[in-house]
């Protein structure tokens, strides 16, 4: 058997801009649809979190009634 031929640093690069390559490609593509979607549920969150605070404090509130006399 002959030995392999060594492996230098050069073609582990290649080798990983050619893997990675692919990948940012997908990732700059998606990063517009992802940035809406954050912002979408964020916003989503912050509706809903106002909503039961605003139900919460009407359970909560007192009416007060003053009578002068």
């Amino acid at each position: 058997m002959t030995s392999p031929a060594r492996i230098t640093r050069g073609d582990l690069e290649t080798k990983l801009r050619e893997v990675t390559g692919d990948a940012g490609e997908t990732v700059q593509a998606v990063k517009p649809q992802l940035f809406g979607g954050a912002a979408a549920g964020l916003l989503l969150v912050v509706i809903v979190a106002y909503l039961l605070g605003r139900r919460r404090g009407r359970k909560r509130s007192a009416i007060v009634e003053i009578r002068r006399v």
